[in-house]
């Protein structure tokens, strides 16, 4: 069994999890003070669930997704199977898909939301302008 070392790194599930929460809480138009509100939290506290520095409870996980409007199971979508023998320590973070990630960032979902309104010439302008900004260094 692995263990966390206190003031070590979060661990890659917990991350991962929160991630998910964050994707799923922008996805419906909510805010972290409106999440936190439902489930008797702090905003500070849905912030370090979403940022994976604290582990959710399986109590919480499922208050989550009750106010989400999902199953507890929509947070570990696409992590591994552990019945294949994948060590947690090999454990990656990264979103299930591009959208998750972008509906994880701030201005995310307005992006997701506005884009396809545009016409086809000024997408292909703003994909070819986003590359060229995170491949000098843009990215997070």
């Amino acid at each position: 069994m692995t263990k966390t070392v206190i003031g070590g790194p979060p661990d890659a599930v917990d991350v991962y999890v929160g991630a998910r929460v964050r994707a799923l809480r922008k996805l419906r138009g909510m805010s972290q003070t409106a999440l936190a509100e439902q489930i008797d939290l702090t905003f500070q506290q849905v912030q370090k669930y979403e940022r994976g520095f604290n582990r959710v409870s399986a109590s919480m996980l499922y208050r989550i997704a009750g106010v989400l409007d999902t199953v507890p199971a929509e947070f570990f979508v696409g992590l591994p199977d552990p019945r294949d023998g994948h060590s947690h320590a090999e454990l990656t973070v990264r979103p299930v898909a591009p959208l998750d990630g972008l509906l994880g960032v701030s201005g995310g979902v307005e992006m997701a939301e506005t884009f396809p309104k545009l016409k086809s010439k000024i997408r292909r302008v703003l994909v070819d302008l986003a590359r060229t900004l995170a491949a000098e260094g843009g990215a997070e």
